[in-house]
């Protein structure tokens, strides 16, 4: 099995931190879900970046994927365009069909991935909330005409829970990683092999609100200002395979 998935911050696996500070995420959750439930070795690549708006990811990502020959790819994408304040949605769903015919072109079983639904928790939440809706509903309709399985976590109403997320309320927490690599384990046809325990929401305080503007919205207002990126000068988490395997998952690898 190779396995590839590109994307953004979501499938980079930001919120969800090893011991040692390394990023863990969904993706490398099905990986380990994969070799765990077939047991055979995985080979597994992410070149996700966080930060990464649709066009980048289709310029930079899937090509050195399609070039890694993948027998499966996850892809998910466009949530970081539809959080700027000028968005061109035909141009992202072109671009996710692009994405999907060029998969099917080089006969590689792609599952389409909706991130989960932020908007309850931050600001300007119900102008994002409506692109998203009008994005998913295109993401639907593509997957339906090219037969393409389809996790839509944007309307998982469990997830929408402050419990799922970390302290900048865009990410999710491992729990909320979890979750979503059960639902695309669950897609390719193999059990959750790490479910989500208790969930627990946070009572949030006007100090807790105060302190999410001051660390978290005001230095991504600052970014787009300045017309950076989180993602700037980063590289891919694994730009080639790595092998996940059973007797790795038992080492702790």
């Amino acid at each position: 099995m190779r396995y590839v998935a590109i994307g953004d911050s979501f499938t980079e696996g930001v919120g969800d931190e090893r011991a040692d500070g390394s990023l863990r995420g969904w993706a490398d959750r099905v990986a380990e879900g994969l070799a765990a439930a077939t047991g055979k070795p995985v080979q597994y690549a992410n070149l996700a970046i966080r930060g990464r708006k649709l066009g980048p990811i289709v310029d930079e990502q899937l090509a050195p994927a399609l070039a890694l020959e993948p027998r499966l790819m996850t892809f998910n994408g466009g949530g970081n365009d539809i959080m700027r304040r000028h968005v061109d949605l035909p141009r992202i769903v072109e671009l996710s069909r692009q994405v999907v015919q060029r998969c099917r072109d080089a006969g590689i079983d792609l599952i389409l991935l909706a991130g989960p639904n932020p908007t309850s928790h931050i600001p300007l939440g119900r102008v994002v909330d409506r692109r998203g809706e009008l994005l998913t509903t295109e993401i639907t309709a593509i997957a339906d005409e090219f037969a393409v399985p389809f996790v839509d976590m944007w309307h998982d109403l469990e997830i929408r829970r402050p419990g799922y997320w970390v302290a900048d309320r865009i990410h999710l927490n491992p729990i909320g990683h979890r979750r979503v690599a059960g639902r695309v384990l669950t897609a390719l046809g193999h059990p959750p092999t790490d479910r989500p325990g208790p969930v627990q929401d946070p009572r949030r305080s006007l100090s807790d609100h105060l302190v999410f503007y001051k660390e978290h919205v005001g230095p991504w207002v600052r970014r787009r200002v300045q017309g950076r990126s989180s993602g700037d000068h980063r590289s891919a988490k694994y730009a080639d395979y790595v092998t996940i395997s059973r007797e790795s998952l038992r080492l702790g690898g």
